[in-house]
């Protein structure tokens, strides 16, 4: 199939709108408020719903400062000295560059579980479990909305897999990776209008005239937005050039997400030790996020790194190593067990 998904939920005019990316973003505050409210609740661990309110605002503020300020120090660090005259002015916060990396966003969580323990005088270890139990729903919405916005695709596949995507959005890495792909690109600018002549005049003009640079960047960013308002015949012409590719986002989506929260969720049924279910999810993640590395591309500026394996691979190898760590010093706390899911007994977070 070729991808022709709309990143918006409703278009309001050009580029403003609501995207599928925000409501994914606002959909796992929700799940993990109501999630966390009832487990509260059904643990009796003295977290009222207006704490539990603010515990969100507090993890939504540090996921998505940690997420951006994540992707800027891992993966485009010279996002930091990027500045143009239109909003927002500095590349550290035009987050259509890059987006948020999962990794800084963990780390942004912990440091708003500190904040806000130190506050509300609450367990920390405590609220890391809670976050980590409700953090796999955000992480489903936010994968099927970078497959919706055709964004963190995945390597080619052999065309008969049966669940390969051609993703338009390729095409505006053929400047800079496949430049000699752009001629072919003259039958499908022929259904939109421009004429093969015409496309073929401004791309042999690409490396000499700047003018010629944004006319192609300007075409190729057309063509998606045409497929995307369904213009069957230019989707039809471009087909036969895109590359098949594995959607490494539904993948994503799956494991880290839908399958990450089923096997948390069953095993704090019972009771764990304060940062078991923490730690569990930091390996369980470190070792889906590897395994799904495998079938999603590297990030283009970065590429593969030693060994063949990506930044994201290295990254969660390192979390899978404090994953383990942390997990052998929470085992032998003296720590009272937090009572699970299934069970109604009390819990005080007061205690250090």
């Amino acid at each position: 199939m070729v991808h022709d998904f709309d990143p918006f939920a409703l278009r309001i005019s050009g580029d403003f709108g609501v995207r599928w990316y925000g409501l994914s973003y606002m959909m796992g505050f929700i799940c993990a408020y109501l999630l966390i409210k009832w487990l509260a609740q059904r643990q009796r661990s003295g977290l009222t719903a207006q704490m539990v309110g603010d515990f969100i605002t507090y993890a939504a503020i540090g996921t998505l400062v940690g997420g951006r300020l994540g992707y800027v120090f891992f993966y485009g660090p010279d996002l930091l000295w990027k500045f143009k005259s239109s909003f927002p002015f500095w590349g550290v916060l035009a987050v259509n560059e890059g987006g948020m990396a999962s990794h800084g966003g963990m780390i942004g969580i912990v440091v708003a579980c500190f904040l806000y323990a130190r506050k509300y005088s609450v367990n920390a270890t405590y609220l890391f479990d809670l976050v980590a139990v409700s953090g796999p729903i955000g992480v489903f919405f936010g994968r099927i909305a970078n497959f919706i916005n055709g964004e963190l695709v995945g390597r080619p596949c052999d065309p008969s897999f049966p669940l390969a995507v051609k993703f338009p959005q390729d095409i505006e890495m053929w400047p800079s990776q496949d430049f000699n792909r752009l001629n072919d690109l003259s039958n499908v600018v022929d259904k939109m209008g421009m004429t093969r002549e015409q496309w073929l005049e401004i791309v042999g003009k690409f490396h000499m005239d700047q003018g010629a640079r944004e006319q192609v960047y300007a075409t190729l960013h057309k063509i998606i937005l045409t497929i995307q308002d369904g213009n069957g015949a230019v989707k039809a012409a471009i087909e036969p050039l895109l590359t098949p590719r594995y959607p490494s986002q539904l993948f994503a989506a799956f494991g880290e997400g839908l399958l990450l929260f089923v096997l948390l969720f069953f095993l704090w049924r019972k009771p764990r030790k304060p940062g078991f279910i923490a730690s569990t999810f930091i390996v369980l993640y470190a070792l889906v996020r590897i395994a799904d590395e495998h079938f999603r591309m590297p990030d283009a500026q970065i590429g593969f790194q030693l060994f063949g394996l990506t930044r994201g691979q290295w990254l969660s190898i390192a979390m899978l190593a404090v994953g383990f760590i942390l997990m052998f010093l929470w085992s032998r706390s003296g720590s009272l067990k937090i009572p699970g899911w299934g069970r109604g007994h009390s819990i005080k977070l007061n205690r250090k």
